[in-house]
């Protein structure tokens, strides 16, 4: 008992902070310490309770219709992402259940119809596989049309009751469109008015203007506006957006009557930064709040569903957070080490990190990078910047079409593959069609000079992928396009498999 108090202690006055992170108090436990316990905890990636033995999510398999849950490799640690691979073997899986692991099972399922969208489809369950502490688990990779909810909850503020909310989420998968949200939203799918939402919202929309920089930016959904400060719009100049943070910690808080929070971080390094903290928007309905009391992820209120995002863990609490135990939870999810090396390098094995070099004499200090979402062929030495060379690494995932193929996952866009379109290889999120899959997927063979590896097309077998004036295409030996020219056509498409220039 007297440890217990002394914990709390701790948090409330922000003393000793860093050691709330260790692995024996998870997120849920420090905000349950803090007392503001846990109404929601949902995570594909691991245990937000220290003491959590139950499932992580549900897939389905398209081959029989079959379901599985997927859960933790022991209690308090992380996701039993083999069993996935093992029951989705051959065929391919869609997520249909994110269990909440909270005493109140808050569970999400795929979102149904609602006031401006179709009903939602589950997301494909391999898109995003990332290494989170040591371990290979997935993400929840979110594409336009996808999302999750319940409608029917316990314990989620309503009627303008006190809350927090936060996810790890990525800057590198975002768009502009309508809406990013996990938190609370309408019972019944539809907008019912103002101040009847309280959700955090990632992605690039600026609803009110100005928003300064390019985002994406973290902001509170309240129904009817995306709200960066209580006018709306950013007044905080210095908020210009995460940028392509390959993960970051979003985090919404909200008393309910004439208060909110909004928090950003690097969900792997660093503390947080609060880029607003005052009262409630200024028009009719938001002080004091309605919240309804339904979880929402991926989507808006009323089901607008054209976003996409990225999603690895999320709580909402009842009760508002102190800044202690906020701080607490943003360490012990950098100390999680979300993006982490896989721990296998320089061979085509499933999980290894890997660069591509080519070997034709031209250009045997030059490696296969994207820049500007396509794929390029540039020089790379050790004094090239740490952006260059994380652009140059790719992680070996198994054939997204076929397992006895690889496909090339970006190490710093989570869920980018290499992919090809009109026969240009580009990087690009993988969005579940069986056409991405199919395009994403190459079959390595001997290299063409006999020196090396090179990569068939899977849906183009006499297709490989080639550098053609630094450029990267899948190109035939000889063909009507420039790219498919014969000339040191065999040695264009022979490429040294090397260790990675990321570390």
């Amino acid at each position: 008992m007297l440890a217990g108090l002394a914990t709390l202690a701790a948090l409330l006055l922000g003393v000793g902070v860093p050691q709330a992170a260790a692995a024996s108090s998870l997120p849920c436990d420090v905000y349950a310490a803090a007392g503001t316990p846990c109404v929601a905890a949902h995570s594909l990636a691991r245990a937000l309770y220290s003491s959590y033995s139950g499932p992580l999510y549900q897939v389905q398999r398209a081959s029989d219709g079959a379901s599985a849950n997927i859960g933790l490799l022991s209690a308090g640690g992380y996701a039993n992402a083999a069993a996935q691979d093992s029951f989705c073997s051959g065929t391919t899986c869609i997520i249909t259940r994110i269990y909440d692991q909270s005493p109140r099972h808050n569970d999400l399922t795929v979102e149904g119809a609602g006031g401006a969208g179709k009903a939602d489809v589950g997301a494909p369950a391999d898109a995003l596989p990332v290494t989170v502490g040591g371990h290979q688990v997935y993400g929840l990779e979110i594409s336009a049309g996808m999302g999750y909810r319940n409608d029917s909850t316990s314990g989620v503020a309503t009627n303008g009751a006190a809350e927090g909310m936060y996810m790890v989420t990525s800057g590198t998968h975002v768009n502009g469109a309508c809406c990013f949200d996990y938190g609370n939203a309408e019972t019944n799918n539809k907008d019912t008015g103002n101040g009847h939402m309280d959700a955090i919202n990632f992605g690039t929309e600026c609803w009110f203007s100005p928003c300064y920089g390019q985002g994406p930016w973290v902001q509170a959904d309240l129904e009817n506006g995306l709200f960066q400060s209580d006018a709306g719009y950013s007044k905080n100049t210095s908020n210009t957006g995460t940028g392509p943070l390959p993960f970051v910690t979003a985090l919404l808080k909200n008393n309910g009557q004439n208060h909110f929070a909004l928090k950003y971080g690097n969900a792997q390094s660093g503390g947080l930064t609060t880029t607003y903290s005052g009262g409630e928007p200024t028009a009719s309905g938001y002080s004091p709040m309605h919240q309804e009391g339904a979880i929402v992820l991926g989507t808006g209120g009323d089901n607008s569903n054209g976003s996409i995002g990225s999603f690895f863990e999320g709580v909402m609490t009842s009760g508002i957070p102190t800044d202690a135990a906020d701080n607490a939870v943003q360490a012990d999810i950098v100390s999680v080490g979300y993006g982490g090396a896989t721990g296998s390098t320089g061979t085509l094995n499933a999980g290894s990190e890997i660069s591509l070099r080519a070997t034709t004499s031209c250009c045997t200090s030059d490696y296969v990078r994207h820049q500007n979402n396509a794929g390029v062929l540039r020089a790379l030495t050790s004094s090239s910047s740490g952006l260059d060379k994380n652009d140059a690494t790719w992680i070996v995932r198994r054939g997204l079409a076929d397992r006895s193929c690889v496909s090339f996952e970006s190490r710093d866009y989570p869920g980018d593959f290499l992919r090809h379109y009109n026969f240009t290889i580009y990087r690009q999120p993988m969005d579940g069609t069986a056409q991405f899959r199919a395009d994403a997927t190459f079959c390595p063979q001997t290299g063409k000079s006999g020196t090396g590896t090179s990569f068939a097309s899977y849906n183009y077998p006499t297709r490989y992928l080639r550098h053609y004036k630094y450029n990267l295409y899948i190109a035939s030996d000889g063909g009507s396009n420039d790219f498919d020219s014969a000339t040191s056509w065999t040695d264009d498409v022979s490429w040294a498999v090397s260790s990675p220039w990321a570390p």
